[in-house]
């Protein structure tokens, strides 16, 4: 069994849906495809919970009917028999009835996550009635029928595996389409795994049915060595390991969700990274058993500010650093890097929601200092404290630009350090140079 799941872009236009469906047919084995909501239609229905949630019922309405007669275009388009046409229209009325219905009503948090959800269930049912079109066998099955999260958002794995497993076991078909970031919680209501959540769908679905790969479909030929949008002479990895792409996905590589691969890391599923506009490219194999490599790949993450708790009471004392996480734990605010000395400890966060809080909460320990408009540069790859040479390579390079930050040794797969967001691009492709002289040479 293949898990193949294609995000937004994918299926963002009629001709794209095509596209998937030919890599779908293509594809041999049987196979479960994971969809997002097409490209932009997640921001629309943002769009619609925030005016229905500010009481502009009018407003909210103006984007459900928009957003339906979108819906119909794409069908009338996609579909060409009358009949799958018509089946699609019932689809579609069914789902702009639910928004409608929003509109009529006083709005809350439960009603917020059934608006959200109405992206991938209209795309799931587009995609099935298209194969249906052209006779194509395959099964649609609702997430929100296995895919179940606990009281603390975190997913039931064991209960995702038996009811998959038993809904699976019904059908002799191929081809199973189903929804990505959307759930069931604790209370049976509807839920999702938050934004990006499809990649996290496929890897736990991978990891449910035991499967032999998980293949995510984007718009880019797999993880690149640095990020292309500033950078002119990149590459794709042919391969990484689980360890070197959680390092970049976290630190802002933007083709995979930073927890999707830990259902596929804990059941050594390997992960293949590919592009629906270029099929036939290799496209970057996440697995682990990839080959040793120095540096494998830089990304950066903006929106970072950085805190500085500067006391002498720090001196000598046990104790220090437990009180200030504390304070972050209270707030709900993880922490993305640190760095201590003797009198003051520097770390930063990327969710400012609860700063000013948080720094209200710090002012008791000490001195309180707070820098914004910050990037965080991670560098992946096999970075072990005993390898010579690395790290004089990379400072080499920047040995011009202001560091504010630096953390290295708590990972044998990342170095990070933290500079003005003014540098980034510079300092990413100074990085390029220094890192990759004859790789990007010879992709330039």
């Amino acid at each position: 069994m293949l898990v193949l799941k294609f995000g937004g872009t994918s299926v963002g236009s009629v001709e794209n849906f095509r596209k998937v469906a030919e890599i779908v047919r293509n594809t041999r084995g049987d196979k479960i495809v994971v969809l997002s909501a097409m490209s932009g239609v997640t921001n629309t229905l943002v769009q619609i919970t925030d005016l229905l949630e500010q009481g502009q019922s009018e407003n909210a309405l103006e984007l459900i009917n928009g957003l339906n007669q979108k819906y119909l275009d794409v069908a009338r388009e996609l579909l060409d028999s009358d009949e799958a046409y018509y089946k699609a229209q019932v689809v579609l009325k069914k789902h702009h009835q639910t928004l409608l219905t929003m509109t009529s009503e006083e709005f809350n948090s439960d009603q917020e996550k059934i608006v959200l959800a109405q992206g991938e269930l209209v795309s799931t049912n587009l995609f099935q009635l298209y194969l249906e079109d052209i006779e194509e066998d395959s099964v649609l099955l609702s997430a929100l029928d296995f895919m179940s999260i606990d009281k603390h958002g975190e997913p039931k794995t064991q209960v995702i595996r038996e009811r998959l497993g038993k809904i699976l076991s019904n059908y002799q078909s191929s081809i199973f389409i189903t929804q990505g970031f959307i759930c069931r919680n604790a209370n049976l209501q509807i839920d999702n795994l938050k934004r990006g959540g499809s990649d996290y769908s496929a890897s736990l679905i991978g990891a449910a049915v035991g499967a032999e790969q998980i293949q995510i479909w984007t718009d880019i030929d797999g993880m690149h060595n640095n990020d292309p949008r500033y950078v002119d002479s990149t590459f794709s990895v042919s391969e990484m390991s689980f360890a070197e792409a959680a390092e970049l996905a976290y630190f802002g590589a933007k083709i995979l969700h930073p927890q999707s691969i830990i259902p596929a890391q804990e059941n050594n599923i390997p992960v293949l990274l590919l592009n629906t506009f270029k099929p036939d490219s290799k496209g970057t194999l996440i697995h682990n058993k990839a080959s040793v490599r120095k540096i494998r790949a830089i990304a950066a993450k903006d929106n970072i500010t950085a805190i500085k708790i500067k006391s002498y009471r720090m001196l000598m004392a046990y104790g220090f650093l437990k009180k200030v996480f504390e304070v972050f734990e209270a707030h709900k605010t993880s922490i993305d890097m640190i760095t201590t000395s003797e009198v003051a400890v520097s770390l930063t966060i990327d969710n400012t929601e609860k700063l000013d809080v948080i720094t209200n909460d710090l002012q008791g320990f000490g001195n309180i200092e707070v820098d914004t408009d910050l990037s965080i540069i991670c560098i992946a790859g096999d970075i072990a404290q005993n390898k010579k040479g690395i790290t004089s390579a990379i400072f080499e390079g920047l040995k011009d630009v202001p560091i504010r930050m630096i953390s290295y040794g708590g990972s044998n797969y990342n170095l990070s350090f933290l500079v003005k967001t003014s540098d980034k691009i510079a300092v990413l492709n100074l990085l390029n140079e220094s890192l990759f002289p004859e790789l990007a040479a010879a992709h330039a």
